[in-house]
């Protein structure tokens, strides 16, 4: 676990399998994740893809919650990912979903800012990729606040514009 002043990270369990789901079921939260509808399985497999990430690479997504609450408010953290896209093949990926009653906030913020800092201090400095869809300003703007540049910019699979970030680190 990790803590902020006002937030609690934590690695995924089984038992965070229906709140991640409530997570996603917003229209507006889920609005730049994809074109999906949220469904139990989605988010069991959106689950075990993160506590995969934590096996296999020792990193993953932290499901948020307010310090003392049990509630989870956001998934926020670096991954493994294999996304298909120049630069984001085999990578650690940031990524930051919050929920809706909670933007504005600064909530991923103050999120990402911790688990970088504890990536960085456990695996070292490396290239981290990020992916915005285009049009999502506070993201864009929340990863030029985290060091993250743009590198690419492509259409994604329904037509949208993708822009791919990087942040690169060194000692």
């Amino acid at each position: 676990m990790l803590t902020t002043e006002r937030l609690e990270l934590w690695q995924p369990t089984a038992t965070d399998l229906e709140q991640l789901f409530a997570l996603t079921e917003d229209a507006q939260t889920r609005r730049f994740l994809g074109n999906f509808e949220p469904n139990m399985a989605d988010s069991f497999a959106r689950l075990h893809r993160n506590a995969g990430s934590w096996a296999l690479h020792g990193y993953g997504s932290f499901m948020v919650r307010l310090r003392g609450e049990a509630a989870i408010i956001g998934n926020c953290g670096v991954f493994h990912s294999w996304r298909d896209m120049p630069g984001l093949n085999d990578v650690p990926e940031a990524g930051w979903i919050v929920r809706r009653d909670h933007w504005g906030k600064g909530i991923a913020g103050e999120a990402m800012r911790a688990a970088l800092a504890w990536f960085d201090g456990v695996h070292g400095p490396q290239r981290i990729g990020c992916m915005i869809d285009a049009g999502n300003a506070p993201s864009e703007k929340l990863a030029g606040a985290l060091g993250f540049v743009e590198y690419h910019r492509q259409m994604g699979d329904e037509g949208e514009a993708v822009v791919l970030y990087e942040r690169i680190t060194t000692n």
